[in-house]
């Protein structure tokens, strides 16, 4: 009997909540990963994680005893390079953490005439008076353009405020919608897929959130697979109306599915 990713020749694999969480390898996700390898089924991940630039991300993970190649990691803030500078914009006012600049080459953090404001991760430093100028700079003309649209994710202490509720925050203000370039811009995912050589219809995402990895990889052409790890919540099924292709208690269930 053929699983739910019978055929499928590749996969996008989330991170936080997916891979790890809190700092540690989620038991058996690094064993399904290179059974599927094995197998002939080789992987990128995929992370909207706004808040460190690859090379950390890439440090971190290495720490909880998971090697990655850089080149198989797509981020956000990356995405965002490309996409500005396809724009020809080069002078971004950063609403994100400055160590992000390691992964914007070529663009320029300025405070006025700016082209475009760029929407990361703060954490709590996203307050009033931040996101003020911000907005100023839309009314001046700049494209508002977000790494991210979740609208929470998980830390320790429990559920937390994603930046997705500033996106809807500034769009609201200003009157300009903002343009993703992280998960699920179908710009993201088409970068991934092409690194692999393979068609969205030969492949699968996974991950802990039903909108931006289960529904946006399904409108993608991809199937979805959602995990009962990092920030699902069982309400979250009937609130969405998402409905996955196959739910795993974790990715370490990934070797049944095939």
């Amino acid at each position: 009997m053929n699983g739910p990713l019978s055929g499928i020749r590749a996969l996008l694999v989330d991170l936080e909540g997916t891979v790890y969480q809190h700092g540690r390898l989620i038991p058996g996700a690094v064993e399904a990963l290179a059974e599927a390898e094995a197998r002939g089924i080789p992987h990128r991940f995929v992370t909207n994680t706004t808040s460190r630039p690859r090379s950390v991300i890439v440090r971190d993970i290495a720490a909880m005893g998971l090697v990655v190649d850089p080149h198989a990691l797509f981020t956000a803030p990356r995405a965002a390079r490309a996409y500005l500078l396809g724009k020809g914009f080069r002078r971004c006012h950063l609403l994100a953490r400055e160590t992000l600049l390691e992964d914007l080459g070529g663009i320029e953090h300025v405070d006025a005439n700016a082209d475009a404001v760029l929407l990361g991760d703060l954490g709590e430093g996203m307050t009033y008076a931040r996101l003020n100028p911000a907005f100023r700079l839309l009314l001046e003309g700049a494209e508002l353009v977000t790494l991210a649209r979740n609208r929470y994710w998980k830390d320790h202490s429990g559920l937390m405020l994603d930046i997705g509720a500033f996106a809807a925050a500034l769009e609201y203000g200003s009157g300009k919608p903002a343009t993703l370039v992280g998960k699920p811009a179908p710009a993201f995912f088409a970068a991934a897929l092409a690194s692999l050589g393979v068609a969205p219809s030969e492949a699968a995402i996974i991950g802990d959130d039903l909108e931006s990895d289960v529904r946006g990889g399904q409108a993608a052409g991809m199937k979805g697979i959602l995990v009962r790890t990092g920030k699902f919540r069982g309400e979250d099924l009937e609130r969405t109306g998402v409905r996955p292709d196959a739910t795993f208690d974790s990715l370490a269930e990934l070797s049944r599915a095939f």
